[in-house]
C-alpha cells in the first residue's frame, strides 16, 4: 500500500459476474471479472502513468527459494486467463 498525492483520485471499480452455459442449456461455470470504473479518469492526471503486476516465472524460481531459507510468508494467486498486449480480434 501507498500512500496517495492530494492531486490524485482514486478509480473505483465493480464486479461483473458472468453464467456460461454449456449447448444444453445447463450452467457450466460461473465466472466474475473486476472491471475499473475508466469513465471517471482523467487524461494526464489519472492514465499516464501506469502499473501493471506482472511477473516472470524467473523471478518466481529465485523468491520462493528465498522465501523458505528466510521463513518469509507465502500467498498464493491462481489466474488461468491472463492476455498480456495480445491482440483480441484473433479470440472472437
Amino acid at each position: 500500500m501507498v500512500t496517495l498525492s492530494p492531486e490524485k483520485k482514486v478509480i473505483g471499480c465493480k464486479w461483473v459476474h458472468t453464467v456460461k452455459l454449456n449447448p444444453y442449456e445447463y450452467v457450466a461455470r460461473l465466472k466474475a471479472r473486476l472491471i475499473v470504473k475508466g469513465y471517471s479518469k482523467v487524461y494526464e492526471l489519472d492514465f499516464v502513468d501506469t502499473f501493471s503486476p506482472v511477473v516472470k516465472m524467473t523471478s518466481v524460481w529465485v523468491l520462493v527459494p528465498l522465501a523458505m531459507t528466510y521463513h518469509w510468508p507465502l500467498h498464493q494467486l491462481d489466474i488461468k486467463n491472463v492476455f498480456l498486449n495480445g491482440i483480441l480480434d484473433e479470440f472472437t
